[in-house]
């Protein structure tokens, strides 16, 4: 029952941290931009939508939204599972295991791009795949290193591994420098190029995975950077705030830096696979 709770809660949060996100770039911009209310508005709004399909799409087009959401939910189960001692190597196979199931779920819906014939969602299909085969070998190497270091052991090897995962939830949640999920110019889309041919409550659950996904990879690296604010009764309270200084720092990415060119991104994520390979010889080492 609490672990439903704790799934339910953080299910109905997660489009709050994508209108905060927007919120704080707007305020560094010094524009007003929508409300930090703005991701439910469109998320009602798709899901009271009559949805519009292709009559050339096959049974992989119907099936991928609900195996997409269900991929985010057992994914943030294993996260949660895994979150009183994520030290020790029973967690860190759940936690891999969240990232093969969330994998699941991208591999269905880079084939529904594929599927409607879209040259479009082809394209953007081929680009995800292309980005998580870089993404996915930085994120084990750097939980397993923040594993084997621990939350209470601020070393070296720690801080590298943080900075590693850190730089893959910006390609995992289509952040900038990677993505840029404020336009719609088809020739620079990764991540909303296959979700063209998509519309109503289809749409509307998978963009609501997307915000389930980005809440899991926070509360994940919110264990790392903030761990003395993991228990007692203010524990909510406590993990709100960690999760706004993790919003407060993508938000000051975005603003900072411009998006890369496609294959300046394979740079990127090579740096932070080469990144969490020196935190885990560090780790070795015990530094």
């Amino acid at each position: 029952m609490i672990m439903t709770c704790k799934v339910l809660l953080i299910c109905l949060s997660a489009p709050l941290v994508s209108g905060m996100i927007r919120k704080m770039k707007n305020i560094v911009r010094m524009r007003k931009g929508p409300g930090i209310l703005q991701p439910y508005c469109d998320l009602m709004k798709l899901f009271s939508k009559e949805e519009v399909v292709s009559k050339n799409v096959s049974w992989i087009f119907y099936a991928s939204p609900a195996i997409v959401f269900s991929s985010g939910i057992s994914a943030l189960l294993l996260i949660l599972i895994a979150s009183p001692g994520y030290q020790d190597a029973g967690s860190f196979a759940f936690l891999i295991a969240a990232f093969f199931v969330l994998g699941l779920g991208r591999f269905f819906q880079a084939l529904a791009g594929i599927d409607a014939g879209s040259s479009f969602g082809g394209m953007g299909s081929s680009r995800e795949m292309f980005i998580s085969s870089f993404a996915e070998p930085a994120a084990f190497i750097s939980i397993f290193v923040l594993c084997v270091s621990g939350p209470g052991t601020p070393v070296f090897s720690f801080f590298l591994a943080a900075a590693a995962l850190f730089m893959v939830i910006l390609a995992e949640t289509s952040r900038i420098p990677v993505d840029n999920r404020e336009t719609h110019l088809e020739l620079t889309m990764v991540h909303e190029a296959m979700l063209l041919e998509y519309s109503g409550p289809s749409l509307g659950l998978i963009e609501l995975t997307g915000h389930i996904r980005q809440m899991i990879f926070f509360t994940m690296l919110s264990w790392y950077l903030f761990p003395v604010a993991r228990a007692g009764s203010l524990g909510w309270i406590l993990f709100g705030l960690r999760i706004m200084a993790i919003i407060l720092a993508v938000a000051l990415v975005e603003v900072s830096v411009a998006k890369m060119r496609l294959f300046r991104v394979v740079d990127f994520l090579s740096f932070a696979f080469f990144i969490a390979l020196v935190a885990s010889i560090a780790a070795g080492l015990g530094v």
